[in-house]
């Protein structure tokens, strides 16, 4: 049921963020970044594995000390998702963590001081095969950019994000990606789309500081998603001041939602009016909760009434088309059986794991075969 996405994307160059490729014709990568206390390794290990579980490619962890550095050697024993080291200012930091066995250093060239110390970071990047991200933010550029620009502008940031991108080619290395931040979702846009044209680097998208879980999603969606369809992007993060959890299911979504990506279930659900045959929020709420676990790809329509139901229902690999007395069932587009209200939920995340498993043995065996 899942039809390819239309979007032409941009063509970069592709890095090795660990096993993870970043850009070229790889799958854009979802990021999240941890907030535990990263000298508190158990806790920073225990949200690390939970944000991979929810489907994180890379996550960032924070390294802003020596001691948090030697922390982040014993977090890197105990995962095994891609990690990012975010550095700022102490050059030694980068080095420490990149023979520690980093993935990948967020640290800006121009911001460590004189250029022995920038040559001894790429050196050592260059010869651990260790990529690097520079993370332009609109909240901390420098102030002599700050002084010509007056305020933060797409330009300034595209600017400053050139500044660094010049240091790293005057030093022949070019395993890098790099991201131009903003709050503001219009500045963030317009500097992504003026820095794609300029390098062909990966780009790491990103609305800083976006917001609560919902306030957040919407900025980023909105941004990131006029991004995307413009084929721009080869990384995401969501940033939230929520569980980066949350950010994670966040970017799955966006990205299955313009077909760029498709992992677990995808739900079509009607907002329910006085039509229901069932309580359809209260049977999605649920749904959603229970199902979270699942990774096969899955589109299943949720639909209380006769109106839309059929046509929705038929089109995903599962339906529920809502009727009196019974709601009818439709599986890959066919009619299949009726189910009562009473312990709907119940019956239909047996139909929708049968599904998934289905599915998955088809994979499997085409895969045999192949």
């Amino acid at each position: 049921m899942h039809q390819p996405s239309p979007i032409k994307r941009r063509q970069s160059k592709q890095i090795m963020v660990g096993d993870v490729p970043v850009g070229g014709d790889a799958p854009i990568a979802v990021q999240s970044m941890t907030n535990t206390e990263t000298c508190d390794v158990a806790a920073t290990v225990e949200q690390i594995n939970r944000i991979a579980t929810a489907g994180a490619d890379i996550v960032r962890v924070s390294v802003p000390s020596m001691e948090a550095a030697e922390a982040f050697g014993e977090i890197r024993k105990q995962v095994t998702t891609p990690l990012v080291a975010d550095i700022h200012f102490d050059y030694r930091i980068a080095l420490r963590v990149a023979d520690l066995g980093v993935d990948c250093l967020r640290i800006n060239p121009g911001n460590i001081g004189r250029e022995k110390r920038i040559r001894a970071v790429v050196d050592k990047a260059r010869d651990l095969n260790i990529p690097i991200r520079i993370g332009v933010n609109a909240g901390s550029l420098e102030k002599d950019i700050q002084k010509k620009y007056g305020e933060p502008t797409p330009a300034a940031l595209v600017e400053s994000a050139m500044r660094h991108v010049n240091i790293l080619d005057t030093l022949g290395f070019d395993n890098f990606k790099v991201s131009v931040k903003a709050s503001d979702v219009f500045m963030a846009v317009d500097a992504y789309r003026l820095l794609a044209k300029e390098i062909d680097q990966p780009l790491h998208l990103g609305i800083t500081e976006a917001g609560g879980l919902r306030s957040g999603t919407v900025k980023s969606a909105v941004g990131l998603g006029a991004l995307l369809l413009d084929g721009i992007g080869d990384t995401i993060r969501i940033s939230l001041a929520a569980d980066p959890v949350e950010e994670v299911k966040v970017g799955w979504d966006l990205l299955k939602s313009l077909k760029l990506r498709n992992k677990g279930v995808n739900f079509i659900a009607c907002p329910s009016c006085s039509r229901q045959n069932f309580d359809v929020i209260k049977t999605m709420n649920e749904l959603e909760q229970r199902v979270e676990d699942i990774t096969i790809p899955l589109d299943v329509a949720v639909i209380g009434c006769v109106v839309n139901g059929p046509g929705e229902a038929k089109e995903a690999d599962l339906g529920l088309a809502g009727g009196a007395p019974s709601n009818l069932v439709y599986v890959d587009g066919q009619p299949n059986s009726k189910l009562g209200n009473e312990g709907l939920v119940d019956e239909l995340e047996r139909l929708i794991r049968n599904k998934a498993k289905e599915k998955e043995q088809s994979e499997e065996s085409i895969i045999v075969r192949v």
